[in-house]
């Protein structure tokens, strides 16, 4: 099998001709999941609501947050590329799809949407999922044990990051899926930050714990708030909420998490009557599929992407007083049906009706937490077996990047 290599935080890795990474040893970035197990506990009949979460996922997180407690924190001062047109403590990515243009060698890129470049600066992007790995695991294994040394372990990441003057990262994605030749920074960049979801649920469990001070949570939270300040406000920003696909989802996704974590009722709100009016009645089809994902070269990750990110709004938004769970619009769309659509084709996906994706087909499904959060929410515990059979984790770091809920025991 043919294999080429990259460069992944400053070490070498083999990937092979099925786009697979292959580990020269477990210190490596990608390498924190690929030790935490693969594939989920056979399924036993259960009840939606008898799940045990915590005793399903212990070994899994034990083994990966005891790794984890051994590893400093890295943030995206650690790396900077002179393609970038912000500084030290502003985030940059560039565009998955963009390459170099064969007939004008370095002129303005050229797109082949599907392809991502393997050449492009992705070093924050790493950095930042590996923040999103290391601290729900971290603090998933306080949250099952009690024992603190994962939550002080965890605190020193978020000082890093969100704190500390010479190591935090700036509250904005202005330079976010920038273009070579063409664009700085884009608003679709915004999508980069979905690995702060589940970080900042993390955040909040970890109030319970005594490893961050109460300035240091204010600090936090003021970061985050400064964050959905720029969310909201800025081109950038409002450029991605306006996105009718993924994007939209994303955009309204993380601004519900940012506005849990720091008690903003007004975007909680908003956020609600945005999935109401703009997600579902935009994007969701009368037969629960999604349009602008199917027309894509990868229609397969993306539906599964759209629906992981959709489900994960739900279950930040819902109330007993406005489930957006079992919410329907008048002629019956709803997630639901989303659900409904999806799943046979997660079950098997040897009849999903439209082409394979034209990368990492072979990647997806992995253990979509649609399926666990739909599962409780719609009473469907076929939904959570099915679930429980699924890979939890991958060591392929497009799936990495795309698979964002990795420790549902945050979320029980």
């Amino acid at each position: 099998m043919e294999r080429h290599s990259i460069r992944l935080m400053n070490i070498k890795i083999a990937v092979s001709g099925s786009g697979r990474v292959v580990y020269p040893r477990l210190s490596c970035l990608l390498s924190i999941l690929l030790i935490t197990g693969g594939l989920a506990t056979p399924a036993l009949p259960i009840s939606a609501q008898s799940i045990d979460v915590a005793k399903l996922d212990k070994a899994r997180i034990l083994k990966a947050a005891n790794q984890y407690l051994t590893e400093a924190p890295i943030t995206i001062t650690s790396s900077q590329s002179p393609r970038s047109a912000g500084g030290l403590h502003d985030f940059f990515s560039e565009g998955d799809y963009w390459w170099p243009d064969p007939q004008n060698p370095g002129g303005p890129y050229i797109q082949r949407d599907g392809m991502s470049n393997p050449g492009n600066f992705n070093e924050h992007r790493r950095a930042l999922m590996r923040l999103s790995v290391h601290v729900p695991t971290l603090v998933a294994a306080w949250k099952i044990t009690k024992q603190p040394q994962y939550t002080t372990h965890a605190a020193k990441h978020l000082r890093a990051w969100f704190i500390d003057e010479a190591t935090r990262m700036n509250p904005n994605l202005q330079y976010a899926q920038a273009i070579h030749g063409r664009f700085t920074g884009r608003g679709i960049g915004i999508i980069d930050t979905i690995h702060l979801v589940e970080v900042a649920r993390a955040i909040e469990v970890m109030e319970g714990s005594k490893d961050l001070s109460a300035a240091d949570l204010v600090r936090i939270k003021q970061w985050f708030t400064d964050y959905l300040h720029w969310l909201t406000t800025s081109k950038n920003g409002t450029d991605e909420r306006d996105a009718k696909n993924n994007h939209g989802t994303c955009w309204v996704m993380q601004v519900a998490a940012f506005a849990h974590l720091t008690s903003d009722q007004e975007l909680l709100k908003y956020c609600r009557e945005r999935f109401k009016t703009v997600l579902l009645p935009e994007q969701l089809a009368a037969n629960g599929s999604f349009p602008q994902e199917l027309r894509r070269t990868k229609p397969y990750g993306y539906s599964l992407f759209n629906l992981e990110a959709m489900a994960t709004v739900c279950e930040i938004l819902s109330t007993p007083e406005d489930n957006l769970w079992k919410f329907e619009l008048a002629d019956g769309r709803s997630m639901r049906r989303a659900l409904e659509f999806m799943v046979p084709y997660i079950r098997d996906k040897k009849n999903w009706p439209s082409k394979p994706d034209v990368m990492y087909d072979d990647q997806w499904p992995m253990r979509q937490n649609s399926l666990l959060f739909a599962g409780r929410s719609l009473g469907r515990p076929d939904y959570i077996e099915l679930w429980r059979t699924l890979p939890a984790d991958s060591t392929v770091e497009e799936v990495i990047r795309n698979f964002f809920i990795r420790q549902p025991v945050l979320w029980s």
